[in-house]
């Protein structure tokens, strides 16, 4: 752990009575959450934190279950504007992407795969269900949009299938955003910061009539490039992200409402490459390495433009670029029926996804093109049906059903150099000499057609079995009817008639046609048992089965020993999940000290992940498909406290202990290491779960004080994560060592209502890899993607 490590922790944790972390994040301010703070009138208790979490509103100490909720009021201090900021306040989230659509995020580390090229799978379901407004969004890729005018984040680990429409194997990320009001708001925000980072967030709200409220919302955010491409001239990753939001709400009467939203969301950046991070060595002939005396880097005479990764340098030749939106419309309407309340939520949105890069990472004309253009349509239908009151039975009841379809053009071209680092200098088993430019001009040109159907049917009871006992008994069938079509064509590069030629081009890319279809159904659920110890403290212990419907290949199939399609992996059997989790909730100390922990183990069978393609002649693209893995096992603590320390003095920080292993993994992805020509499989059974560190600890400060006729505000938030292996065949050269990050910002609100905050991202200029990747070939070049290095910059903000 690093001296400022140290010293951020420290600062935090000599401000706190007890040394414990990890289920809820309020985000309390020094005042309830959503109000303007008085100088005069500091919170001298802690507010109740509401939650949705079993679809109803409930006090966050009153569910028998592990969660984080960070507030909409933390949201905005933090400047927390996407899932990829969360993780600095949530210890079990973790986040990685590499671009919009290769995005995957776990909880406890279970979910999506690590990245690698695994997210690109269209047949791939994210195990980590993500619902915004209660709408469930299908493409993991949306969840790396912007986020606008949040009131609340809540994140619910361990299965949720029970009542969250999809397949929430893992957990659920439950974003609400703020309502229209019947009074008039408004709050404008300019930031602007290091390497030209521009910002600005605003959100306007009111009556139209005495029944009808509007809101308005919206974020922009640009900044220049933070690789330095010195081939080009031009920094590489910039950013460049719009999102609106409208609603309207239609209110006659106590009985009955009616919010209608629609968003849109754009993103479009010189954006997302890589950078050279090291060099591994295998087994394989030293003319198939990258790196050495005659490997592939010196027959080319390549040396990269720095192996220093925090140098952010690279020396792609290839187009790079960002092109993507999504966005919907939603109908949520609430009929209070006396006894019980009817909800309806009908929801449309869509996606839409291009993308160039340079998909060998170097300044080599290996691969000239390689994008996907796709496009996501989506349709949900949810009725409830949830009992009001709090007598000795509570329910909720109810009907869901999905669709989607997902069309794909994947393209990809090879360039001069492809032949000579793919496949080398001589093929097949009479050495037949390869000519240079073998691959040049060579690619594919494809169509995907991927379906989805899902029908549901739940039920949740709650029966209070003493007056403070009481039982949970939750169960969903889920149907779920998939059908996928995929086809590529093959075309270009120099006339050959030679056959060992045609074989070895034909390993790295072949014309591929297949139709797969997969339908199951299954019962899931859950159950506990909840004790409320004391008015202060409650126990609880609970049983968890989730459900994760079967996929399909929609990225190509790997290829057998004569390069010709595995089609008996066209499709992925179903993923089954057991959580079992005991826990404590504490509100202590007059309302000023909520301290949780809770224990859980989660055991999963014919865990999906996808995998990248390890051949005979290890030389082809790099290839992800989808994978069962027998049987993973999570086990872990968690904990958090958040305390009003003083009036105006309000601390958090939260703690995880995640033990995460391959139980059963017999037939794994070979380390780079030790992979031979020859090698294609390797046992990985008891070794650590990829993409999981197994410490992770966030912690944050807010403090406010009065200050001449204004105030002056204090807020801190800082995260560590201990080491972790960030490729599914766990090699040595793909670790990922522990790092901190931290973010400061401090402030003054005048009395006329304008804030003026000068504020630090990665605050220590902290140095760490976020995602890597084994590239082309397995030839042994890493690459990976670097810390954003330190921002500062000043924001003005005022609130009406």
């Amino acid at each position: 752990m690093s001296h400022r490590m140290l010293a951020a922790v420290c600062v935090i944790a000599a401000l706190m009575p007890v040394a414990a972390a990890g289920a809820q994040v309020t985000g309390v301010a020094p005042s309830p959450e959503g109000a303007s703070v008085s100088p005069d009138k500091p919170a001298v208790r802690l507010p109740d934190v509401v939650v949705t979490a079993r679809r109803r509103d409930e006090r966050e100490q009153a569910v028998p279950a592990a969660l984080s909720v960070v507030s909409g009021a933390l949201v905005d201090r933090s400047y927390t504007v996407n899932t990829q900021a969360l993780t600095t306040l949530i210890p079990t989230l973790n986040y990685s992407s590499a671009n919009p659509r290769n995005t995957a995020f776990t909880i406890r580390g279970l979910g999506s795969s690590v990245v690698a090229v695994s997210q690109a799978n269209d047949g791939l379901e994210p195990g980590v269900g993500f619902y915004v407004d209660q709408v469930y969004h299908a493409r993991p890729a949306t969840a790396a949009f912007d986020f606008a005018d949040i009131a609340q984040v809540e994140e619910l680990r361990g299965p949720q299938g029970t009542l969250f429409g999809k397949n929430t194997t893992a957990g659920a990320l439950n974003i609400t955003t703020r309502a229209p009001t019947f009074t008039r708001e408004g709050f404008a925000e300019l930031s602007y910061g290091s390497f030209d980072f521009v910002q600005a967030r605003g959100w306007a709200s009111g009556p139209i009539t005495d029944t009808l409220a509007y809101r308005i919302s919206g974020v922009s955010t640009r900044r220049d490039g933070i690789l330095d491409n010195v081939r080009t001239g031009r920094a590489a990753n910039t950013l460049g992200t719009q999102a609106v939001r409208g609603q309207l709400l239609f209110a006659p009467d106590d009985a009955f409402r009616l919010r209608v939203i629609a968003d849109f969301t754009n993103f479009q950046a010189y954006c997302c490459t890589q950078v050279y991070l090291r060099t591994g060595s295998s087994l394989r002939a030293a003319s198939r390495q990258f790196g050495g005396p005659g490997g592939l880097a010196a027959q080319f005479g390549y040396a990269p433009p720095s192996i220093d990764p925090y140098a952010r340098k690279t020396d792609i030749d290839g187009p790079l670029g960002v092109d993507t939106n999504e966005g919907g419309i939603s109908a949520i309407a609430d009929w209070n029926l006396g006894p019980a309340t009817l909800t309806s939520v009908s929801a449309w949105r869509f996606w839409n996804w291009d993308a160039e890069n340079d998909r060998d990472y170097t300044g080599l004309p290996v691969q000239l093109s390689q994008h996907i253009p796709s496009r996501q349509d989506q349709f949900s239908q949810e009725l409830r049906l949830a009992s009001n009151g709090s007598g000795a039975m509570t329910y909720v009841v109810g009907l869901y059903g999905f669709g989607q379809r997902l069309t794909g053009r994947p393209i990809s071209i090879y360039g001069p150099a492809a032949a000579r680092y793919l496949i080398g200098t001589v093929t097949g088993a009479n050495n037949t000499p390869v000519p240079g430019n073998l691959l040049d001009g060579y690619g594919q040109d494809g169509r995907t057609d991927f379906r989805s159907a899902s029908y549901a049917a739940f039920g949740e009871v709650n029966y209070r079995l003493a007056p403070r006992l009481t039982a949970t008994v939750g169960l969903r069938y889920t149907q779920e009817d998939k059908h996928g079509y995929y086809s590529t064509t093959v075309s270009g590069g120099p006339a050959t008639t030679n056959a060992a030629l045609i074989a070895a081009r034909l390993g790295v890319l072949r014309p591929q046609s297949y139709a797969a279809r997969d339908s199951d159904g299954s019962l899931s659920g859950r159950g506990n048992l909840a004790w409320q110890v004391t008015d202060a403290t409650m126990a609880y212990a609970s049983y968890a089965r989730g459900f994760k419907s079967g996929g399909i290949n929609m990225s190509g199939l790997p290829l057998d020993a004569i390069n010709q399609p595995v089609t008996a992996t066209a499709v992925v059997r179903p993923e089954r999940n057991q959580t079992y989790e005991i826990g404590l909730k504490n509100r202590l100390l007059g309302d000023r000290l909520v301290f949780n922990i809770d224990g859980f183990l989660a055991k999963v069978r014919d865990f999906q992940a996808t995998i990248v393609e390890n051949s005979l002649t290890q030389t082809v693209q790099l290839r992800g498909y989808l994978s069962n893995i027998p049987a993973v096992e999570v086990k872990g603590v968690e904990a958090d406290v958040t305390a009003l320390i003083l009036p105006g003095l309000a601390v958090r920080t939260g703690f995880a202990f995640s033990d995460g292993i391959y139980s059963d993994y017999p037939a794994g992805p070979c380390p780079l290491e030790v992979q031979t020509a020859a090698t294609t499989k390797c046992s990985l059974t008891g070794r650590r779960l990829a993409s999981l560190p197994r410490f992770a600890l966030t912690a944050g400060i807010d403090y406010r004080r009065r200050l001449g006729r204004g105030q002056v505000s204090v807020h801190i938030d800082t995260a560590s994560r201990s080491g972790f292996n960030g490729d599914p065949s766990l090699s040595r050269f793909t670790y990922i060592r522990a790092y901190n990050l931290t973010n400061a910002n401090i402030g003054y609100r005048f009395a006329s209502g304008l804030e003026a905050i000068v504020w630090a991202r990665n605050l220590f200029d902290a140095q760490y890899i976020q995602n890597l990747t084994i590239q082309a070939g397995n030839s042994g070049l890493i690459v990976g993607t670097p810390s954003d290095p330190r921002t500062i910059g000043g924001t003005l903000r005022f609130a009406l």
